[in-house]
């Protein structure tokens, strides 16, 4: 654990599987709540930002916790249809949100990395693109999310297959064919830590970035700036 991350108090609303590894990975640094603890506006306000991770049924409730609270706030939410007028609800309260599917900062370097494959395919002679992922059996919706995110970032029209096996975290794999050569493509999640450490590196980031203006983003547009950072 880093000095910056001592010096910071991190609320961490809902303790599933990946709400319970950032809690243990912040240690005496993380008040979590969930629901035989449920959070309050005052309690939030003790602390510096909050990391929630809450299924979509639960999401309505906390959103008006942490905007009466007025704290920064980092969204794994999965399944939730955001309402529409929610960004300007945020900006309003003069705070700022970060929202995502997947966390990984690895599969966000991937993103960028489809993203050139898909834009130069248009130099190659008749490519063919397809997408296989691979994940748990306890798994219900399939293509995973992930899968038709690969999609979107390709841009170009791609089959997806998939498969369930045993406690498989996730597997994607893209394969661009052509008549004479192929590309591969592959991201494994070892551990759902990754996730973890992407909700909390998002967390420190904003809050080391005061210049961010008031409102919504998507994690993959923060991760962007970070990344432009370097170069």
């Amino acid at each position: 654990m880093t000095s910056q991350e001592k010096k910071i108090r991190y609320a961490v609303i809902g303790t599933g599987k990946t709400g319970s590894t950032i809690a243990q990975h912040l240690g005496d640094n993380a008040l979590p709540f969930d629901e035989f603890n449920r959070p309050t506006a005052e309690k939030l306000q003790e602390t510096d930002i909050a990391i929630v991770f809450v299924p979509g049924s639960a999401a309505a409730e906390v959103i008006e916790i942490v905007l009466e609270a007025k704290i920064p706030a980092i969204w794994g939410t999965t399944g939730y249809p955001w309402p529409a007028g929610l960004p300007e609800r945020v900006k309003n309260a003069n705070t700022r949100w970060i929202i995502g599917s997947n966390f990984s900062l690895g599969m966000n370097l991937v993103r960028k990395a489809i993203q050139i494959l898909g834009k130069g395919s248009g130099l190659l002679v008749n490519p063919e693109f397809h997408i296989h992922e691979v994940h748990h059996i306890q798994k219900q919706d399939a293509p995973s999310g992930t899968a038709l995110s690969w999609r979107d970032w390709l841009a170009q029209e791609a089959s997806i297959s998939s498969d369930r096996q045993g406690d498989v975290i996730g597997i994607h794999n893209l394969h661009i064919k052509t008549p004479g050569e192929s590309i591969y493509l592959k991201h494994e999640a070892h551990t759902r830590i990754i996730f973890a450490h992407g909700a909390i590196w998002a967390a420190n980031y904003l809050l080391a970035n005061p210049y961010i203006d008031a409102g919504m983003y998507q994690f993959q547009d923060i991760f962007d700036q970070a990344f432009k950072q370097l170069t």
